[in-house]
């Protein structure tokens, strides 16, 4: 079952959507779980890919990302509306932020990906794909991004984020780790949003309400 093994940003979506969207999402994904069963070909790749790729070389100073979106808009028109305003989102964090700082940076060399077991639920969460960076000497900032345009992460969820990525990345420190709403250009870190203490409990509540939801509307199918 895909809510079994799921990326950590589509089920911070889920949590948040109003109950019809929310439905309406898990339809879809069931339509995909069955359509993979059957071998038979889903939508495609994931629609936010691209534009991450382009926005971590633009961080690198390979690709100059308001021209790569028009390039990525060129060869897909699906991505005509939104991509500008991940573009400006993403920029206007991380123009912010280097002003702000204005400190070196590098990649860091590793990977950062995992996929962490909820086994009360028999759940993975998929946490890959991140921003990757050492600043200055001392400090890492590992990005974990959140692209959806409905709903806004609000603050609870910006706190069950940053409490699941710091139980999935214990070499890290939690003070080191940011959720981004890349359309909002908000980015939540425990100095801003400090954690308190039910985070887990919310987490496993949600989890588990959205397992129900999606077995029930999946038996629908059968």
């Amino acid at each position: 079952m895909s809510l079994e093994k799921i990326h950590l940003r589509k089920l911070l979506k889920i949590f948040y959507l109003p109950a019809r969207e929310r439905v309406a999402v898990l339809r879809e994904d069931i339509r995909n779980e069955i359509q993979k069963e059957r071998g038979e070909d889903t939508d495609g790749g994931d629609f936010y890919s691209p534009f991450w790729a382009d926005a971590k070389n633009h961080v690198a100073g390979k690709v100059d990302l308001q021209a790569q979106v028009k390039s990525r808009i060129g060869s897909n028109k699906r991505r005509e509306r939104l991509y500008p305003q991940l573009a400006d989102g993403f920029l206007s964090w991380w123009n912010e932020k280097r002003r702000w700082r204005n400190e070196p940076f590098e990649f860091l060399p590793e990977n950062v990906k995992v996929q962490f077991p909820i086994p009360k639920l028999r759940g993975v969460v998929k946490i890959e794909n991140l921003l990757a960076l050492k600043v200055g000497d001392q400090s890492n900032r590992i990005i974990y991004p959140y692209f959806s345009e409905k709903p806004k992460l609000p603050d609870e969820g910006g706190r069950i984020g940053l409490w699941l990525l710091g139980e999935a990345l214990p070499n890290y420190r939690r003070e080191d780790l940011r959720i981004l709403d890349i359309l909002r250009g908000t980015s939540f870190a425990a100095i801003d949003y400090p954690l308190q203490g039910n985070e887990r409990d919310l987490f496993l509540s949600k989890y588990e309400g959205a397992l129900k939801e999606w077995k029930k509307l999946r038996k629908e199918r059968i």
